[in-house]
């Protein structure tokens, strides 16, 4: 398996700490013998972890600690780290930054039918072990087989003259890759991020510490959202440069306020908010509040905010 980790033991002494070998140097670690499959269950205490860290990763050791010092605790006492903290930090594992490096690891080895499911073709595995019942397989297979299918949008999947594959769909992607391949995602996703897409940072359905919304559709200039407000919180109060902004409630009860006027919406009413215009949505009921919210304007992206007051301590 090369998506996994090796842990070279001599008893419990850790000899070598290898990441995700190639087929040919994991076949001849297997044939060894003295070779384990790391679960990535790790035991530390946080100081000792955090010194092997510095010596070995100093450069996500001190972005870390940075990011730390610079964090605040909004109203609920959660500590929120800053977007652009977060994103200095270096991007690594554990097992690469301080795993492979250290000298000062241990390792108990067990039997206990583990996997890490760490791709699709393990995924894939597991729910073949489980029989699944056809769960998840094409709808309609013309001369295929051994096919892994998820479909999270319920459509309908039809394969024809076509074998082990992985099909993922969903609302915002589609994965097709041939079993053994799909450690790949990874370099689909290095793509993606050299091209700046928003997948990499957003998904359909985005949790907010107020909430969630979710994306039903999208174009150049207009985007419609449903959101959903969680009981006794609220949104920061902001403006918008280059959209505007219908909301319609679905269900529970809206608090809307446009610069100095208040109101409050029910179910199957409606407002409109004007690009320039500070407003603010809050649910100050009991049951979740859901409203259709559709913008319209010359740019529908979600950086077109700007914050005047915040719960939560964002800019």
């Amino acid at each position: 398996a090369t998506g996994y980790g090796y842990i070279q033991a001599d008893g419990e002494n850790v000899l070598n700490f290898k990441e995700k070998p190639d087929l040919a140097t994991a076949d001849k670690y297997v044939k060894n013998g003295n070779y384990y499959w790391n679960s990535g269950m790790f035991v530390f205490k946080a100081g000792v972890f955090l010194e092997e860290l510095n010596k070995f990763s100093p450069d996500i050791y001190k972005a870390s600690k940075k990011a730390f010092e610079n964090a605040s605790r909004d109203s609920s006492g959660m500590l929120r780290v800053k977007y652009d903290d977060m994103l200095a930090i270096p991007a690594n594992s554990i097992d690469y930054a301080v795993m492979e490096k250290s000298n000062k690891v241990k390792v108990v080895s067990a039997d206990i039918g583990w996997s890490d499911l760490g791709s699709y073709d393990e995924i894939a595995e597991y729910f073949n072990d489980v029989k699944s019942d056809g769960k998840y397989k094409e709808d309609i297979a013309i001369d295929s087989e051994n096919n892994f299918v998820v479909s999270t949008e319920g459509k309908i999947v039809s394969t024809a003259g076509v074998s082990d594959l992985v099909i993922i769909d969903t609302s915002d992607a589609l994965l097709i890759a041939r079993k053994g391949e799909t450690q790949k995602v990874k370099q689909i996703v290095d793509e993606l991020q050299k091209r700046g897409s928003a997948l990499i940072n957003e998904h359909t359905t985005v949790h907010r510490p107020w909430g969630t919304y979710t994306v039903l559709l999208e174009h150049n200039n207009y985007k419609i959202k449903r959101i959903e407000v969680k009981p006794k919180h609220k949104l920061s109060f902001q403006k918008h440069e280059h959209r505007n902004e219908h909301w319609v409630v679905v269900s529970g009860e809206a608090s809307v306020t446009k610069e100095q006027e208040k109101l409050v919406l029910f179910e199957n009413q409606s407002t409109y908010i004007p690009k320039g215009v500070r407003h603010r949505l809050e649910n100050p009921g009991d049951i979740p509040l859901v409203i259709i919210e559709a913008q319209v304007g010359s740019y529908v992206g979600e950086d077109d905010i700007i914050r005047y007051e915040d719960d939560y301590n964002r800019k």
